[in-house]
């Protein structure tokens, strides 16, 4: 297959940092450069857990880290250090001697879609603010575009951070909004990754077997531990979730979509107990454009084989060969 072009706008915590190994291992994807957006953690060390996880992947030369928003748009801004650890990578902090580039993160997306029309897709798997942003900047931005897979919101089920919402659309509502308004988006939400992301026992002793000769095995085992925790004890899962490696998977890997729909989305951006939530009119019954394809059902044995295989032997195309 020939290499899509891809760029990774982050917020980087440890999920983030697993789906940046994954698609950085790929040999299907080529990823131009990560952006970062406010989010899991404080700024700094966000963007610090980017270069991090590059050079561990041996890319960090080849793909460059950018600096974007550092805020939401209107909103203040919540970090969930509380499930990702300290820092967002489990009380690791990093310090790579890696300069980020010179371009800000909305400038460089701006460029590089204008400078090859229609051969960039987005994999956005933090708050969508430098996304917005970029909307704002670009009324074609959407026909520049290739694609465009979005980890948020959360359809039909409960969200991880109120009963409404899932994280990455409460951080920056507004952001989400204007994104699901002029851009045509896949979006894999809360509710599908609770199904199809989380690694059980037997995948992650599989992983944890491997650590002695995988240093992707190690580092996935040390930066999944608080969240294994948290999502036990607060939201009954056991397991790993891995939404973001989910969303990269489905993009790498189109077999991993089972199901999906299109139909008009709309984001809560107002404060107060629904702020957040992501609406999908599946009965057609509003006059809203039904642009946002909205992922339903996954392969979660097809992605589970895909993403062990890249911790496990640094190759997620050894299942999908």
């Amino acid at each position: 297959m020939t290499d899509r072009r891809v760029i990774i706008d982050s917020d980087t915590a440890g999920d983030d940092a697993l789906a940046i190994l994954l698609a950085t291992l790929s040999d299907r994807l080529a990823v131009e450069g990560v952006s970062i957006v406010a989010g899991n953690a404080a700024f700094d060390h966000e963007v610090a857990n980017a270069k991090y996880t590059l050079e561990l992947a041996g890319a960090a030369e080849e793909v460059p880290v950018y600096e974007g928003a550092r805020r939401p748009l209107l909103k203040d801004h919540e970090t969930a250090e509380y499930v990702h650890g300290a820092g967002g990578l489990a009380g690791i902090y990093p310090d790579p001697d890696v300069d980020s580039a010179d371009a800000g993160a909305v400038d460089f997306l701006l460029d590089t879609v204008r400078e090859s029309p229609g051969e960039i897709t987005l994999l956005c798997i933090g708050p969508l603010t430098n996304v917005a942003l970029a909307c704002s900047r670009e009324p074609r931005l959407n026909d520049l575009l290739d694609e465009v897979w979005v980890m948020g919101g959360a359809f039909g089920a409960p969200g991880n951070i109120t009963p409404a919402a899932e994280y990455n659309f409460w951080v920056d509502p507004d952001a989400a909004k204007i994104v699901l308004r002029d851009l045509d988006v896949s979006v894999v939400g809360w509710g599908v990754c609770t199904e199809g992301s989380v690694l059980g026992g037997p995948e992650i002793d599989r992983i944890a077997s491997a650590r002695e000769e995988s240093t992707y095995a190690d580092f996935f085992v040390r930066v999944t531990e608080p969240v294994r925790e948290f999502t036990e004890g607060e939201q009954g899962i056991e397991g790993a979730t891995q939404p973001d490696s989910l969303t990269v998977a489905c993009c790498l890997d189109p077999e991993i979509v089972c199901e999906a729909s299109t139909y008009h989305v709309d984001i809560d951006e107002r404060e107060g107990l629904t702020r957040g939530y992501s609406v999908a009119d599946v009965d057609g019954i509003t006059d809203g454009d039904a642009r946002t394809r909205v992922i339903e059902e996954v392969d979660e044995e097809r992605f589970q084989q895909m993403f062990t295989g890249a911790l496990v032997a640094g190759d997620p195309e050894r299942s999908i060969r």
